[in-house]
């Protein structure tokens, strides 16, 4: 398998080459070395946790038939499978390194790109996780309810606007 070299990697390089220059022209070459060997540090410490939420996502498409997974959250499976994605997305532990892997191979997998968004956004907007313990540890009852009422059709919305925008070809 060859690298991928595209335009968003070769972004991604410009810009860390530029940061670096800018600090090292800021505060010096030491702190410039110092702060790479910091996130080069922090990167050994993410790409187990990336790993493994890619060999999960990958393990999706094998498990699950692809019908199924089109039955449940394909274009054709209407607001329940929007709702349905939302709620899976709100569940999934982890952070992206989970979420983006496995909503990749849902849509390699049969999932449209509206229940897809749905997942995405109920991830990001409900976490259970995020909500139980850092959200209702720090904030008002009332706020957290506000907050997640308010928000509560955003994925179903997101997932429908995405339907009626994007047409598979």
């Amino acid at each position: 398998m060859t690298p991928r070299i595209d335009s968003g990697f070769l972004f991604l390089i410009g810009a860390t080459i530029a940061a670096a220059v800018l600090v090292a022209l800021q505060s010096g070459p030491g702190h410039a070395l110092q702060t790479a060997l910091g996130a080069l540090g922090f990167l050994a410490v993410l790409l187990p946790k990336i790993g493994a939420g890619v060999v999960i996502a990958a393990t999706i498409p094998v498990l699950i038939p692809r019908e199924r997974i089109s039955t449940w959250i394909g274009r054709e499976s209407g607001v329940k499978g929007l709702a349905a994605a939302t709620i899976a997305g709100a569940l999934l532990p982890g952070g992206p390194s989970m979420a983006y892997p496995l909503t990749a191979s849902l849509l390699v997998s049969g999932a449209d790109l509206g229940a897809s968004l749905a997942f995405v956004t109920g991830w990001s907007l409900f976490n259970l996780n995020r909500t139980l313990i850092w959200e209702l540890s720090f904030l008002p009852y009332d706020f957290v309810a506000v907050r997640v009422g308010l928000a509560l059709l955003t994925p179903i919305l997101v997932g429908m606007l995405a339907r009626a925008i994007w047409k598979p070809t």
